[in-house]
């Protein structure tokens, strides 16, 4: 309608014809491969609806311009020259303002460049098809990608961490990079906060096994990592003949009882769960005080926002698992004696967005099927340059499309 404030109509009633810019720009937002994009330019061109110097065959090497910027060594693509990429997306490459993601899901490892705050689109600048998280892989795909002249800071889950600055992968007696904090010593935790400070990551001591490929200021704690921590030590500790705990398997009916027994949830269930008033209806007792501190802290310490008396609400967190009988874990370790290492705004650095490209990635590579080259993270990089910025476009107003239904 176009009285409605969100949706304006041209100022023209001809015809518009569509630049070389805007066909990038649908074929981006379409996620077209380039087969359909040339389909789509070819009929628009068919029907008059391109600008005269639109080339429709350009969709066929799209990628050429960015491919010259990444290389294949073995089974690693890695992208050797960083500030051509950037420059040729109109970035200024500052590395303060990017963080590097490293992280292997089900089928590759991967790592992709953030942009701290998330505005610009991710960078990929590492991928390997069917290498797990060594020591050795991590320390190649750090080569490859030149970390060393780069220096960026790091975020990643904390078996990542682990690897990368040298430490033995698992619940080990010393599994904090920072201090030297006793996992076993289960009688000072929530009690002792002051623990010996590493001097060294020196192999053969301390759960040090390797030579650190990072510097251990340059780590970024993941805040959804520890989210996914606190959430799994409080299902554990809930009293699983109570209603509380038979809720959940009724809310997530694909996860089966031993699945939530063993607290598998990912972090859209909790952002679904956080907002669900009938479970804190079901809640009783320790385990309703418990959740009820965890909500503050997901979202005014690990969100977004940081809230003044963040000090308090990690506080309040603490004693009520404590309470509740949740034995600590390295994630609740953070939280209990590290609160100064975290970032002032978690969400602006958070893991999560790492997690998203994985999901944006997946598409590309079921186009590739598995041919992976640098031709596929050319063309990743392809599809998330734009030509015009997103408020350029007008979309319709829900209202609009509701009465036009």
């Amino acid at each position: 309608m176009s009285q409605d404030p969100h949706f304006l109509p041209s100022a023209s009633s001809e015809p518009h014809l569509i630049t070389q810019g805007e066909l990038n720009d649908l074929v981006r937002d379409f996620e077209l491969p380039k087969s359909k994009a040339e389909l789509l330019g070819s009929r628009l061109q068919q029907w008059n609806l391109l600008a005269g110097d639109v080339r429709v065959s350009m969709f066929c090497d799209r990628q050429k311009d960015l491919v010259l910027f990444f290389f294949l060594e073995g089974d690693v693509v890695a992208c050797n020259n960083v500030d051509g990429v950037m420059a040729a997306r109109n970035v200024v490459h500052d590395l303060d303002e990017w963080r590097l993601f490293i992280d292997s899901p089900k089928t590759s490892l991967k790592a992709v460049l953030l942009h701290n705050g998330n505005v610009l689109p991710s960078i990929p600048v590492g991928h390997a098809v069917h290498m797990k998280e060594t020591y050795d892989n991590m320390k190649q795909l750090l080569r490859c990608i030149n970390y060393d002249q780069h220096q960026w800071q790091l975020c990643g889950d904390l078996k990542v961490v682990a690897l990368l600055v040298g430490l033995q992968t698992g619940y080990t007696k010393y599994c904090c990079f920072l201090y030297e904090w006793d996992s076993r010593a289960r009688d000072s935790h929530y009690i002792k906060i002051d623990w010996p400070l590493r001097q060294s990551l020196e192999p053969g001591r301390k759960s040090v096994q390797h030579p650190p490929l990072v510097e251990s200021r340059k780590i970024l704690l993941p805040p959804l990592h520890i989210k996914l921590g606190l959430m799994k030590n409080f299902v554990k500790a809930m009293d699983k003949t109570q209603a509380a705990f038979k809720y959940l398997h009724g809310k997530f009916p694909r996860l089966s009882e031993a699945e939530i027994k063993e607290r598998v949830f990912v972090g859209p269930q909790i952002r679904e769960l956080l907002q669900d008033d009938a479970f804190d209806h079901v809640l009783r007792g320790k385990e309703k005080t418990a959740w009820k501190a965890f909500q503050l802290v997901a979202i005014h310490f690990l969100g977004n926002n940081r809230a003044d008396n963040y000090r308090l609400l990690v506080e309040n967190l603490l004693k009520a698992y404590k309470s509740l009988g949740c034995n600590m874990s390295l994630k609740i370790h953070f939280l209990h004696s590290h609160l100064d290492f975290f970032p002032p705004n978690c969400g602006a650095v958070s893991d999560e967005h790492g997690k998203r490209f994985h999901q944006d990635i997946a598409t590309m590579e079921k186009r590739y099927q598995g041919k992976w080259s640098p031709s596929m993270l050319a063309d990743y990089c392809w599809t998330v340059t734009r030509d015009a910025p997103f408020n350029e476009y007008k979309r319709q107003a829900e209202k609009c499309r509701v009465d036009a239904e």
